[in-house]
């Protein structure tokens, strides 16, 4: 919905009689080839669910996995190529060969360029040398063909994975590798002898058999009813940013485009706003970055949220808010703009309390879960079991001892010297001693978060700095609870999987090195997050394998930033239906 009063009037939001609800006839297509450089074309329609339906249609076609992961003859069959000066030699060469017009003055006629003409000509522009190797290595080289015994030897002996189970994946008998030659062999006379051109065998390299992943694994194929604790999910870190740490453009468009993406945990670096109004923003503090809105930032999410998979997105407020006020209206927002959706009071069956695990995805599915910190009110502290010294008797009564007081050491048959030794013996007795439940007590002290009064690193930027939460903020979380890592043995003595731990990039691999078993061991029941070192100003990202490897669940990364760690999470979330868990 446009912002501006005479856009409203031009389209005729604002005349005498306006539209109930003007937003149903606008659509809006984000295009780009990554996720920051985007361009926007509006649309408005004239009749109501005109728009509904475009964009229904048009969400379906821009998040077809299969078709994004098709095979290499698909795309041919799609291609549409753009000749470059360089190319012209070979260009005039492969038509050539294909007994096609290439005089530059003419054109080719269309009946004359069939599929069969096109796949020829792309073989004869794009020569295929590894093929000449198979071929020499399965003793084809010379001929025009392969063998059935020669293509069956290939696909078992070559191709085929040697840590694949015999049982549950035997390798190709002769009728299915028949099978292929009928399915990608054109030409009649080696289809009757049972044997495949090497342009038939080109097809089939380049055909559905053959794709990087396999089709069934692009679909929702993996059990989602496990734990939260047992899945790898698609994290970012400062969502906002587009560019750079430090002087980067923040935008609420990339929280729509990370959730649209798959991701399923994205960050809220939340700051206090400024008067007249106080409303709270989100930005990279500290820095040069703008500023966007929070109110905004929670519609954005509230209508992307699970446009692209309906498991849950987790919320990581990084939360440097020292307002009551404020942080009442970022809870308020919350509840509002998500609604039902906003998960605020644990689930029946998974109670917060030690031993017990976290919910499944499919538990979870279409909820919002907040990470922030925690308040939690201290307990009364129990009554002390110390004994305590009666009150004086009245003045006039004789000085007789009673229970729990002490003689002096003067009046009391003492060895000389010894005075010292005894009166430090009575001072010991009159200090208060723990109980049990004293003990318990001071425990729990040591559970709730203290300021950190150290200066925070640079590794760890700000994220050491948050604020306390209030009580309204602290009532939406639940099953992320980020708690202050002190040590595996301390959090597998309190088994608490609704506590998680987040390391900088820097400090995660130093536990990694010193206890990896007791990592792996901390990611079976609880989550840990990690997240790239604050000296990465320029965005860039560390390779996540290393932490996936460990059982790390949240690996985030700066999704402004297409590197070769982001092209690696990417393809990591392709799979499983793109749902941002697996």
């Amino acid at each position: 919905m446009p912002k501006d009063p005479k856009t409203q009037e031009v389209l005729g939001f604002g005349g005498a009689d306006p539209h109930p609800h003007p937003e149903e006839k606008l659509l809006t297509v984000v295009h780009g080839a990554n996720l920051v450089s985007l361009g926007f074309l509006n649309f408005m329609a004239v009749q109501d669910d005109v728009a509904k339906l475009w964009a229904e249609e048009l969400f379906l076609l821009a998040m077809n996995i299969l078709a994004q992961n098709a095979s290499r003859n698909t795309f041919l069959h799609k291609a549409i190529l753009k000749m470059f000066s360089a190319d012209k030699k070979r260009v005039e060469t492969a038509l050539e060969s294909c007994g096609l017009n290439f005089n530059r003055t003419e054109s080719i006629k269309p009946d004359e360029f069939t599929l069969e003409m096109f796949e020829r000509f792309i073989n004869k522009l794009c020569l295929r040398p590894d093929i000449d190797k198979i071929l020499l290595e399965i003793g084809a080289k010379g001929k025009p063909y392969l063998s059935l015994d020669q293509l069956q030897d290939f696909l078992n002996q070559r191709q085929r994975d040697p840590r694949l189970n015999e049982v549950l994946f035997p390798p190709l008998d002769r009728a299915q590798v028949q099978q292929l030659i009928r399915k990608y062999e054109t030409n009649p006379q080696f289809l009757q002898r049972d044997q495949m051109s090497l342009e038939g065998f080109g097809r089939f390299l380049g055909g559905d058999e053959n794709g990087i992943v396999a089709p069934e694994k692009l679909d929702l194929s993996d059990d989602m009813t496990q734990p939260l604790s047992s899945y790898f999910i698609n994290s970012s870190h400062n969502t906002y940013l587009t560019a750079g740490q430090l002087t980067g453009a923040s935008s609420v468009e990339m929280y729509r485009q990370v959730l649209l993406s798959g991701c399923r945990c994205i960050e809220l670096d939340c700051w206090k706003g400024r008067p007249p109004d106080e409303e709270p923003f989100i930005t990279h503090g500290f820095t040069m970055t703008t500023e966007v809105s929070f109110k905004e930032v929670i519609e954005a999410i509230a209508e992307s949220a699970f446009k692209t998979s309906p498991f849950p997105v987790i919320l990581s407020f990084e939360n440097h808010v020292d307002s009551a006020k404020q942080q009442a209206k970022m809870a308020e927002y919350c509840r509002s703009g998500f609604g039902d959706a906003l998960l605020i009071e644990p689930l029946d069956k998974y109670p917060l309390q030690a031993g017990v695990p976290l919910p499944s995805p499919h538990d979870l599915r279409g909820r919002i879960l907040v990470k922030n910190k925690k308040r939690r009110p201290r307990p009364p502290r129990p009554p002390s079991s110390v004994r305590r010294r009666p009150p004086e008797p009245p003045l006039g009564e004789p000085d007789t001892p009673s229970p729990g007081s002490f003689p002096d050491p003067s009046e009391v048959g003492v060895p000389p010297g010894g005075e010292d030794k005894v009166s430090e013996r009575l001072s010991k007795l009159g200090e208060p001693r723990k109980s049990i439940d004293r003990e318990a007590e001071s425990e729990e002290d040591e559970d709730e978060e203290q300021p950190d009064l150290k200066k925070a690193t640079t590794d760890e930027g700000t994220a050491s700095s948050e604020v306390n939460a209030t009580e309204e903020m602290s009532t939406l979380v639940n099953y992320i609870e980020p708690v202050k890592f002190k040590s595996f043995q301390a959090a597998a003595k309190r088994n608490k999987s609704y506590e998680m731990s987040s390391f900088v990039e820097t400090k995660g691999l130093e536990q990694l090195l010193k206890s990896p078993m007791e990592f792996v061991e901390y990611n079976k029941k609880q989550l840990s997050r990690i997240y790239p070192k604050g000296t990465r100003v320029d965005s860039s990202n560390y390779l996540p394998q290393v932490f996936w490897n460990a059982g790390c669940q949240m690996v985030a990364l700066n999704f402004q930033t297409l590197d070769v760690p982001m092209q690696l999470n990417l393809g990591m979330f392709e799979y499983n239906g793109r749902s941002g868990s697996r």
